[in-house]
C-alpha cells in the first residue's frame, strides 16, 4: 500500500489567533494549527500575544512539523501585510488562510456600549477584511488558495450578544462575496460555523452569564448528538475545507454544532426538562 500523504502536504497556512487563551483545553486557533501541521502544512502562527503562539509552535515542532510565529494586531493593515510578507520570506507562498480571531461581548442593543460594539466588530470582522486583503492577492498570483473564515452559530441564532451576532453574520456575507469574486481565479472561500464547543475563551464568556453550570449542561447536551464538542471538531472541519478533498466546495457555511442549528426549544424539551430536574435534585 502506498504511504499516506498528508491532506495538505507541502501547503503553507496562515492562522490568525493561533495561540490559546489561558485555561483548560485547546482554543480553536491552536487546535487548527496543530491539525494542519499534522496533515503536512507549514504554519505561520499569527497572534497578538506571541507567547501563546509559541506554545502552539512547540507542539507542532515536537511532532516534527514546521512553523514560525508572527506577532500581529490584525485590526491593523500594516500588521496583516507584514504577516503575509513573513510567510513569503519563510516559505515562498501562501496556500491557506484561516481567519480564526473572535471576541464576544454580552449585551442586547440597549445594553451595549458603543465602544464595545466597535471592539467586537474590529476583532471579528475588520480582521477578516484586512487579512484577506493582504493574502488573497498572493493566492491570485498562484491561481490557487483556500480561505476559511470562522463564523458562529450566533450569526443565525439569537443569544443576547448583539454585536457578536451581527459581526459574525458579516463574516458569512463576506465569505459568500469573496467566493463569488475569486472562485474562477482559483481561490475558494468558505466558513466554518462552530456550535457550542468547549474552549477556554468560550468558558470565560459563559461564566459572565448567570446560571453557569446549568448553561454548561444545556450547551453540552441539547444538540442532536447529546455530547460536548471541542476545538478539534472545528480543526477537522477546517483541514477538510483547506484540502483538495474540498476542491468543488466554495461559498458555504459548514455548521459544526451537533445539529444544534436545526433544533428548537420544543424539539429538545425532554432534554431540557431532564437538566432542570437534575438541578432541582442537586439543590434539594
Amino acid at each position: 500500500m502506498r504511504e499516506r500523504v498528508g491532506r495538505v502536504e507541502g501547503k503553507v497556512a496562515i492562522v490568525t489567533g493561533a495561540g490559546s487563551v489561558p485555561g483548560p483545553g485547546y482554543g480553536t486557533g491552536k487546535a487548527i494549527s496543530i491539525a494542519l501541521a499534522r496533515e503536512g502544512a507549514r504554519l505561520v502562527l499569527v497572534d497578538l500575544f506571541p507567547e501563546r503562539a509559541e506554545e502552539s509552535k512547540a507542539e507542532i515542532e515536537a511532532e516534527g512539523g514546521e512553523a514560525i510565529v508572527v506577532k500581529a494586531d490584525c485590526t491593523k493593515w500594516r500588521d496583516c501585510g507584514n504577516m503575509v510578507i513573513e510567510a513569503l520570506d519563510a516559505f515562498g507562498r501562501v496556500d491557506i488562510l484561516v481567519n480564526n480571531l473572535g471576541l464576544a461581548s454580552p449585551g442586547t442593543v440597549t445594553e451595549m456600549y458603543e465602544r464595545d460594539w466597535d471592539r467586537v466588530f474590529d476583532i471579528n470582522l475588520r480582521t477578516v477584511f484586512l487579512a484577506c486583503k493582504a493574502a488573497i492577492p498572493v493566492m491570485l498570483g498562484q491561481q490557487s488558495g483556500a480561505v476559511i473564515n470562522l463564523s458562529s452559530m450566533s450569526a443565525q441564532r439569537p443569544g443576547r450578544t448583539i454585536a457578536y451576532s451581527a459581526a459574525k453574520a458579516g463574516v458569512e456575507a463576506m465569505t459568500f462575496d469573496m467566493a463569488y469574486a475569486y472562485g474562477r481565479k482559483g481561490v475558494r472561500v468558505n466558513c466554518v460555523m462552530p456550535g457550542n464547543i468547549g474552549t477556554p475563551i468560550a468558558m470565560n464568556v459563559l461564566k459572565s452569564f448567570p446560571g453557569y453550570q446549568t448553561n454548561l449542561k444545556m450547551r453540552e447536551r441539547c444538540g442532536m448528538l447529546g455530547i460536548p464538542g471541542d476545538a478539534w471538531d472545528i480543526a477537522n472541519a477546517v483541514v477538510y475545507l483547506a484540502s483538495d478533498e474540498a476542491k468543488f466546495i466554495t461559498g458555504v457555511t459548514l455548521p459544526v454544532d451537533a445539529g444544534m442549528l436545526r433544533t428548537t426549544g420544543m424539539s429538545m424539551v425532554s432534554e431540557i426538562r431532564a437538566i432542570i430536574e437534575e438541578e432541582y435534585q442537586e439543590d434539594s
